[in-house]
């Protein structure tokens, strides 16, 4: 029998070689992003990181030992020397004590990764990311690049990336990111190159994207948190050649969500998602999307010793509803402590959030947000409301409320059919 129209011999070679492709790659013929911001700002983001709505923040490191003012404590005592970090040194700590002999007292004996991943699950949320190194350069594994500043070499003696990301995995069905800074503020290498204005690269070359490559291969993370730009361009830190590689060729190729933190100049216009800033949240609704990272203490992201009960947020002012009737994710943030409890307060936070999404997922997760946040009469969208009006009978207007807006409803379209846009 001659071919027909549909066999091999009738076939363009264009046809020929997709089929080749699909058969040779396990990924098909994939589509491939050039390491310029215009190809990879082309990525369409993975879905699943607008489905889930609201994820766990957790900073953890040498920082959590002095636990005082800030997990910026390094660089607020040695640098700009401020009196209130000085005092707390020269009162609590002997002559000559330095930042890196908090590192052994950096213990972590109490940490239970299975024990944070039950707490975590209780809280609703739907993926989690932990500081694999903030910017003193520690890092929570034992990075081959980080010698002798690392959890495995020094302090818990544990790799805790790992014991996190396998019981995360196995318990829960979270997903499981990592946070990571590009520069360190006392790194002989970094500061070499900052004195020559980042015209040398000693320091991204040598240490900072060998620890990208490193965390991506060894560990997995669906979401990839860069931050701490140190004021250099992407250019220096090579950017969009780690993160063409990332979509390209890396094991989570096909699943990982980033952020806009890659460089000066990157922050809310490049990227996966957008930050913007620290506790961003914009009021309203935005074309792209975007994550509200914030802490329940209202002054750290790391844990503080001198905290006050007024010094945490309520769980009425968590922001979720807002920030996911804006089209947002809500990053929420808890910092455990040096010997890697969850204090009671941040529990307490996770677990009402995880009672209230209990009641109230349905109109969280999956949502997509509402042409208007205020009112509405379609059937197909789920009015929230963050404190209830005092009316008689049905939900209508009042001569001192005349409209919805006044009583903080905000409106998500539900979506039965998940193709509905």
């Amino acid at each position: 029998l001659r071919p027909t129209a549909l066999g091999i011999g009738q076939q363009s070679p264009t046809m020929l070689l997709l089929l080749l492709c699909l058969l040779l790659s396990p990924q098909g013929c994939s589509t491939r992003y050039d390491p310029t911001w215009e190809s990879l700002d082309s990525r369409p983001l993975p879905t699943w990181f607008d489905e889930v709505k609201f994820g766990i923040f957790i900073h953890w490191g040498v920082f959590s030992v002095p636990s005082f003012g800030s997990e910026w404590f390094w660089w607020y005592w040695q640098k700009e020397k401020r009196p209130s970090y000085v005092e707390f040194m020269e009162t609590n700590y002997p002559p000559g004590f330095s930042y890196e002999d908090f590192g052994p007292l950096f213990t972590a004996e109490f940490f239970d990764a299975n024990q944070w991943a039950a707490i975590l699950k209780a809280s609703g949320a739907k993926y989690v990311v932990l500081t694999s190194k903030h910017h003193e350069g520690f890092t929570l594994w034992g990075s081959k690049y980080s010698w002798n500043w690392n959890a495995v070499n020094v302090g818990p003696k544990r790799d805790i990336v790992a014991e996190l990301a396998t019981s995360i995995r196995n318990r829960t069905d979270l997903h499981f990111g990592l946070y990571h800074s590009l520069f360190e503020w006392f790194n002989p290498l970094f500061l070499y190159d900052a004195s020559n204005v980042f015209k040398t690269r000693q320091f991204p070359t040598a240490k900072s994207l060998p620890e990208l490559y490193e965390i991506v291969t060894k560990y997995q993370p669906e979401i990839l948190w860069s931050d701490g730009n140190g004021n250099a361009p992407d250019t220096y830190w090579n950017s969009t050649g780690f993160l063409a590689w990332l979509y390209n060729d890396s094991p989570v190729r096909d699943t990982v969500v980033t952020n806009d933190r890659w460089g000066v100049g990157s922050i809310c216009k490049h990227g996966g998602y957008y930050t913007c800033s620290d506790r961003y949240n914009p009021g309203h609704l935005l074309p792209h999307k975007w994550e509200n990272c914030m802490t329940i203490d209202k002054r750290s992201w790391g844990y503080r010793r001198n905290t006050q009960l007024s010094d945490y947020l309520t769980i009425e002012e968590l922001q979720l509803v807002e920030t996911v009737s804006c089209g947002g994710n809500l990053l929420m943030n808890i910092g455990p402590t040096h010997d890697g409890r969850i204090d009671v307060i941040f529990q307490e936070r996770l677990r009402q959030m995880g009672v209230w999404l209990s009641v109230n997922g349905e109109a969280i997760y999956g949502t997509k947000p509402w042409r208007t946040q205020n009112d509405s009469k379609d059937r197909n969208v789920k009015a929230l409301f963050k404190n209830w009006p005092l009316f008689k009978g049905p939900l209508e207007r009042t001569p001192h409320n005349n409209s919805f807006q006044s009583w903080n409803i905000f409106f998500l379209k539900f979506l039965e059919n998940k193709s509905d846009q």
